[in-house]
């Protein structure tokens, strides 16, 4: 009987944690938002066509279809739900809780590189926006010139972001010390306060506000002229619609997606000749869906019985991700929750960053935390091909609760800039909702695996700066051999350890390598798309989105991805209006 009584109380409690949940701030209500509507409303919508179609409302597809609606319709196909109104999403507090989310309609699908390494892609209306740390800074002048991108209206793209989401961080001690001993460390001058990408120490900006909130690419939307604008969730895009005609490029006319229920849906452009699919998928979603609308490497559509459109053998090929280590130092007392604020700009092409603590708001549901838990790392005795999300969570469940004690401190990161090596993606399968098979070949080219080392000897030094025996246990300076041992089972991936990670930096960076979700690659400018992003070998068809990047833009991409959607939908307009066209 009691036993019968607990399990009531406790389907009750998780029912009132729901609840509270399901009635976080609701920041839509103070944005003048156009209706964000479910995917099933379509079928009882009049059947317009559109100016142009977008597959993906994220980092990028938001602000570009606020901007292109100023002056055409357009629709706004998002597979994910709205970020408003969950707590998960919308507090700094809940970060992990959202990341570690494997529910159905999660913001955040995680998936396992086949190199071991746990990733995760956003599925939400704002993209990652709403599943990330927040830390904004721009790209720095070499990027933009390597682009090909207008410097000018580069100039204007990014405050039209930041002054709508950006915030200066009020800085967290843990993120303070790091400042400190950074500069103790020669990781000089120091920048201040500061958008731009510049070599030294810097506080960069953040989407969370004063009070913790998170602001994200989809309130960007309340720039759009909602009469213009459509935005559909819950929409999962699994086919471009092209007309084939002899002799001539096959022309993208429409989409076909798929509603919350699972009924097909189909949505056409106008018959104008510079009306336009764009996917805005992401580095994991826009080669994907390519791949299984038929453009591709021949050999690999036809392995999956996919009818060629176009041969385009570079499709999924050129993935990298910065491969990310991290230190963990164990702290005197429980440190104030941190994500990313201050970073050191190496001249070696190395990002020192510092995250700390671990919080959750008193109405959030407290729950283990699935693949972002440290004990994870036991999995790597696992053989690699039965290494999988699923074994992940067998093994959570089998676990009462995870120690605080993990949290009990902080840690310093240290992530490589542009990495040489590359993977490439693969279909597993003609679903666009699953996950297809990505590697990334972490530390493959030797470059990649010295400045890692570089990285981890520069956080040596920082942990011997005085800034940070202020932190640890009565002022102890712990060898860096101890550190490591503790970080190596603070490191969560499925990559098998060895004895001498402790002894060695370039095994300790092999099997310690996680990821912070930078990834990027698929559909490279040159190869994939041309330099106005427009797919080579088709019409009406453009992909504008983080996976036509050779290397991600300065220590975080969010900025330049948001700005590139606003920058690349002014230049539309600007190619169809003239340059006086009024956004």
């Amino acid at each position: 009987m009691a036993l019968s009584s607990g399990g009531v109380f406790f389907k009750i409690l998780v029912f009132l944690c729901f609840i509270r949940l399901s009635q976080g701030r609701n920041n839509s209500a103070t944005l003048d938002l156009p209706p964000l509507r479910k995917a099933s409303s379509f079928s009882e919508m009049q059947h317009d066509t559109y100016d142009y179609i977008i597959v993906g409302g994220g980092t990028s597809g938001c602000p570009l279809a606020a901007t292109l609606s100023k002056k055409y319709k357009v629709l706004l196909l998002e597979r994910g739900g709205s970020p408003y109104g969950n707590r998960n999403i919308s507090y700094l507090e809940n970060f992990h809780i959202c990341l570690a989310d494997e529910s159905p309609n999660s913001p955040s699908q995680g998936f396992i590189s086949t190199d071991g390494v746990i990733n995760a892609r956003a599925r939400v209306l704002g993209g990652g926006t709403c599943i990330n740390a927040g830390f904004y800074s721009r790209a720095n002048q070499r990027f933009v010139q390597d682009a090909g991108w207008d410097e000018e209206l580069v100039n204007q793209s990014y405050p039209w972001v930041e002054e709508r989401v950006v915030h200066w961080p009020n800085i967290a001690p843990w993120q303070a010390a790091l400042r400190d001993g950074l500069l103790e460390a020669g990781v000089s001058p120091y920048n201040g306060y500061s958008y731009d990408h510049i070599s030294g120490t810097k506080v960069g900006g953040t989407i969370f506000d004063e009070t913790g909130y998170r602001h994200t690419a989809a309130d960007l939307l309340a720039a759009g002229n909602p009469a213009n604008l459509r935005v559909l969730l819950h929409a999962s895009v699994n086919k471009i619609i092209f007309e084939m005609s002899k002799g001539h490029r096959p022309s993208a006319i429409g989409v076909q997606f798929k509603d919350e229920n699972g009924g097909d849906q189909q949505a056409f452009l106008i018959q104008k000749r510079r009306s336009e699919v764009i996917v805005s998928a992401g580095a994991i979603g826009s080669p994907q869906l390519l791949l299984i609308s038929g453009i591709g490497p021949r050999s690999e559509l036809t392995k999956h019985n996919i009818s060629v459109v176009l041969h385009s053998e570079h499709v999924g090929k050129g993935m990298s991700d910065n491969p990310m280590n991290s230190v963990f130092i164990p702290t005197e007392n429980p440190p104030k929750q941190s994500l990313i604020e201050t970073v050191g700009i190496t001249d070696d092409g190395v990002f020192i960053e510092a995250s700390s603590g671990f919080s959750q708001t008193a109405d959030s549901i407290h729950c283990h935390h699935g693949i972002m838990s440290a004990e994870i790392g036991q999995l790597s005795t696992i053989p690699p091909n039965q290494r999988s999300l699923e074994a992940v969570r067998k093994y959570v469940q089998n676990k009462n609760s995870l120690p605080k004690e993990v949290f009990h401190g902080g840690f310093i990161l240290s992530k490589i800039d542009g990495p040489l090596s590359t993977g490439n993606l693969v279909l597993v399968d003609t679903d666009a909702n699953s996950n297809p098979n990505v590697t990334f070949n972490y530390f493959k080219h030797p470059q990649d695996l010295r400045r890692c080392v570089y990285g981890i000897k520069t956080i040596e030094r920082i942990m011997h700066t005085n800034t940070f025996s202020n932190f640890t246990p009565k002022g102890a300076q712990y060898p860096m051999e101890k550190l490591l041992n503790m970080s190596v089972t603070a490191n969560i991936n499925l990559i098998p350890k060895h004895t001498d990670d402790s002894t060695s930096f370039e095994q300790f960076c092999k099997d310690t390598v996680v990821t912070i979700w930078h990834y990027h690659g698929g559909c490279h400018v040159g190869k994939v798309v041309d330099q106005n992003y427009r797919v080579i070998g088709t019409s009406g068809l453009r992909v504008i989105d983080g996976s036509t990047f050779s290397r991600s833009p300065g220590t975080n991409p969010q900025a330049t991805v948001m700005m590139m959607g606003r920058y690349m939908g002014v230049k539309i307009l600007r190619e169809r209006l003239g340059r006086a066209a009024g956004v």
